[in-house]
């Protein structure tokens, strides 16, 4: 089997000690992660981890039904780069005094699709969001520039053949409604029961 990139979308309660536990899992396989990102979801009180990595199918869905036995775990799906819609954002600080001399700014922001979001007597900061091909690109665009510092953000994405959870989450709810809290007769009176 070939190893391509693959996106694990991870919808959990949002707990202390979860990613931990999650990154533990892809350690413990001495698997890399290549992204992730961990944000809250369309439904609140659940967040959503996507992590990108570069495996086998196979190794990827026997690591998507470990993720899932986490308690705090609702759903784990992974799709190919071809199934989802994402993008990731860079960040680029050059020194203004030589990218305003030296380049034709506004055309390089164009044909890069860049934008400048901070503009100081000492440096600029440009930013872009993309592909990763994308935001390379002008990576090489700005050395000459004397590229100050770069950094680009994890990968967010969209299942493109998704209904989403929250429809999912909602049917099941309706379906298995959970059970209503039933007072414990023995709540009131525990010295009574749990002394000797």
């Amino acid at each position: 089997m070939d190893r391509q990139e693959y996106n694990i979308t991870v919808y959990t309660e949002n707990t202390i000690g979860l990613l931990n536990r999650i990154s533990t899992i892809f350690s413990r396989r001495k698997l890399n992660i290549d992204s992730l990102n961990t944000s809250p979801s369309e439904i609140e009180g659940i967040h959503r981890f996507n992590i990108v990595i570069h495996e086998t199918e196979e190794v990827v869905r026997k690591l998507a039904s470990q993720i899932e036995k986490q308690v705090e775990v609702l759903k784990v799906y992974y799709n190919t780069n071809d199934d989802v819609i994402w993008q990731e954002m860079a960040l680029y600080k050059v020194p203004t005094d030589i990218i305003a001399e030296k380049a034709l700014v506004e055309r390089l922001l164009r044909e890069n699709g860049a934008r400048a979001v901070v503009i100081r007597k000492d440096y600029t900061v440009f930013e872009t969001t993309g592909h990763r091909e994308e935001t390379d690109n002008l990576i090489k665009v700005l050395q000459p520039f004397g590229l100050i510092e770069f950094v680009r953000s994890a990968r967010i994405a969209i299942i493109k053949d998704s209904d989403g959870f929250n429809r999912k989450l909602r049917e099941f709810e309706r379906k298995e409604p959970g059970h209503e809290v039933i007072e414990n007769e023995y709540l009131n009176s525990r010295d009574k029961v749990f002394t000797m």
